[in-house]
């Protein structure tokens, strides 16, 4: 089985609230997105890596890559103007039987992230798998006015991560019937959606997402 691994790159960073694309803040030695491109380039099962950029700051990547040391194929791809474009631009430039999806904004990766997850869609006759955590507090789900509608049993609710493991061919088979993208956030939805198979294993608390400023701090903590 061949496996691509796909690092998105191309987001706004809205929430980041600078001005700057937050996958290029420099975390320890080296920007934020290429923790995750190193893990993939270190990773015996992965095949080739694409790497989804805005067109004006795919430069930045270029120059990245070419003075690292990589055993690996590199693709840049051009994203769009949501995860979802994004996602689909990427699935159109491989052809591997298994595609692995990056957050680039998750420097904490593991390389037994990617193992367990390839490890488990092979063996489990599932669609989809990703990382994810239990939650640690309980969730309420409210309406559009924050009035609570129910609450979710917290020993089932967990906090879904990336990166997370796709049977390539299926998911963009999933892609091409989807319509409403709006309620789409991450791309297990979109196989659960088809009634595929998805199943969550065991990620790391640590394994944050820089979203907002203070998450930087906290990732540096971690690293250091």
């Amino acid at each position: 089985m061949t496996t691509t691994g796909i690092i998105l790159v191309a987001g706004n960073s809205t929430r980041y609230r600078k001005n700057i694309n937050k996958n290029f803040e420099i975390l320890g030695t080296k920007m934020v997105f290429e923790y995750s491109l190193d893990a993939f380039n270190e990773n015996a099962n992965i095949n080739n890596i694409i790497i989804v950029a805005k067109k004006e700051e795919s430069n930045i990547i270029e120059n990245i890559i070419k003075n690292k040391i990589l055993n690996k194929n590199i693709k840049i791809v051009i994203g769009g103007n949501s995860r979802i474009e994004s996602v689909c631009n990427a699935l159109n430039q491989t052809t591997s039987d298994l595609v692995i999806i990056q957050d680039g904004a998750r420097p904490l990766i593991k390389q037994s992230f990617i193992n367990n997850l390839l490890e488990t869609i092979l063996l489990d006759n599932v669609s989809g798998v990703s990382v994810a955590v239990k939650s640690k507090d309980t969730i309420k789900i409210t309406n559009n006015n924050n009035f609570v509608l129910s609450t979710t049993n917290r020993k089932a609710s967990w906090i879904v991560q990336t990166p997370q493991c796709f049977n390539r061919k299926i998911l963009a088979d999933c892609y091409k019937k989807l319509s409403n993208i709006d309620s789409i956030t991450d791309d297990c939805t979109i196989l659960e959606n088809n009634n595929y198979k998805v199943k969550l294993i065991e990620g790391d608390y640590t394994n944050i997402k820089i979203t907002t400023p203070e998450d930087i701090y906290i990732v540096s903590n971690f690293i250091k």
